[in-house]
């Protein structure tokens, strides 16, 4: 739960907020990766991955992955297309966001570059927006034709859109706010006094005012004074899924104390990996597989419930690595000091966390020096304490890092690599 380290800068009342789309009101990339794909063959589909992660890593631009992706839906009915984005759930909470917003007087805004605008209309109808933007998808005889154009698209299109919003409506950038979770959203930073970043990539984590994980609730407290600040809690789905975390520090205990080989147990791991994604397709096509898809359901944050729960398999490889890369010893402790501290910090910066970090503003102090605590203990187990130390430092600075790799990745390959050079 985000709480508010002070209140926003600006004093004048907000009068716009403006929403990215993907991720904030609809689950990010499912529409593409799980809707539209199941009309294509598979050749087509897997070009369409391959320009996402192109994009991704930023190989190609947004408006060059974009043109190649719906280049593969070409030939398919539109009015199909749009009948399975009318059935694609919204993220929870929220319908219960744009109400409180509206009832308060604020107008709000959806603007999408991955998106036809019709779909977005559709949004906006649903939701009560005032305004919304997408690109213009072609259509022949009914059919789509893979051609896109508008300015959202463009390096710079999200702004532009947004600036002709606020002149039609007469405001300056003290009168707005937005909302977004990825660096495709950045050239609207500059025309908002109010920032806000939605489970944020790690550009995002740094330019936005504040970073909010969790239920898109969380964020109202930043937008108006009326909207009553929630004591900090843990849930029991945040419970659940950081116990899972922090039993990670079983596998490297029982490792060492049963003397099992290392090599078969990276391999059992992979395997479990496997089934998790095989699950998490099933889930996502609404075949529920027993036990997998319970326990995801559950432990998923908010947002991630309608998506495809990536943070088990970053999980598992940050196991597997540690496994694979370093002696015994080392490894050991390497997954110790992961899976302890970043399921600690989780679980005191949502519960005691008061002060976020001016370069991560989605971690907090008070839950990384308690990670760090936990994290040396751990480590202890299997290194001197000095190697502990070191280990723990390494891994827990990495985690307030805001980096472009996951933290099940660079936090034990941190403490690894930290811990192999006293050796």
């Amino acid at each position: 739960m985000a709480i508010p380290e002070k209140q926003p800068r600006n004093q004048k009342k907000l009068r716009l907020i403006v929403f990215d789309v993907e991720g904030i009101i609809i689950p990010k990339r499912r529409y593409l990766l799980f809707e539209a794909s199941q009309r294509i063959t598979i050749p087509r589909f897997i070009k369409m991955l391959w320009a996402g992660l192109l994009y991704e890593t930023g190989l190609i631009k947004l408006e060059t992955a974009l043109r190649r992706i719906y280049k593969q839906l070409s030939g398919l009915p539109a009015n199909d297309l749009f009948q399975l984005f009318k059935k694609i759930p919204l993220n929870p909470s929220v319908e219960k966001v744009f109400q409180h917003l509206k009832q308060d007087g604020y107008k709000t805004a959806l603007i999408s570059s991955g998106l036809p605008h019709v779909f977005i209309n559709e949004l906006a109808a649903q939701l009560g927006a005032d305004h919304a933007s997408g690109f213009d998808l072609e259509v022949t005889n009914g059919l789509v034709t893979g051609q896109i154009s508008g300015d959202v698209i463009k390096p710079e299109g999200k702004a532009l859109v947004l600036k002709k919003i606020m002149e039609q409506e007469g405001l300056t950038p003290t009168d707005c706010a937005v909302v977004a979770d990825d660096r495709n959203n950045l050239p609207m930073f500059s025309l908002c006094s109010t920032k806000i970043g939605y489970n944020p990539d790690f550009l995002l984590a740094y330019k936005s005012d504040v970073a909010v994980k969790g239920d898109l609730n969380e964020i109202l407290p930043f937008l108006t004074k009326k909207a009553n600040v929630s004591q900090p809690s843990v849930s029991k789905r945040d419970l659940l899924r950081e116990s899972i975390h922090i039993a990670g520090f079983l596998v490297a205990f029982f490792t060492m104390q049963l003397g099992l080989n290392h090599l078969w147990i990276a391999f059992v791991i992979l395997m479990v990996t496997l089934v998790y994604v095989i699950s998490e397709l099933a889930r996502m096509l609404g075949i529920n597989i027993p036990i997998a898809s319970t326990i995801t359901w559950n432990a998923a944050l908010q947002p991630e419930v309608y998506e495809f729960v990536t943070a088990p398999i970053f999980f598992a490889l940050g196991i597997i690595l540690a496994l694979l890369l370093f002696p015994a010893p080392v490894g050991y402790a390497s997954i110790a000091v992961f899976a302890l501290g970043d399921g600690f910090a989780t679980i005191f910066g949502k519960s005691l966390g008061r002060h976020v970090f001016p370069h991560n503003k989605g971690k907090k102090v008070e839950g990384t020096v308690l990670g760090f605590f936990f994290a040396l203990l751990g480590a202890s187990v299997f290194v001197n304490p000095l190697i502990a130390v070191v280990g723990a430092a390494a891994a827990m600075t990495m985690e307030t890092l805001p980096t472009p790799l996951n933290d099940n990745l660079t936090m034990p390959l941190a403490a690894g690599l930290a811990m192999l050079a006293l050796l």
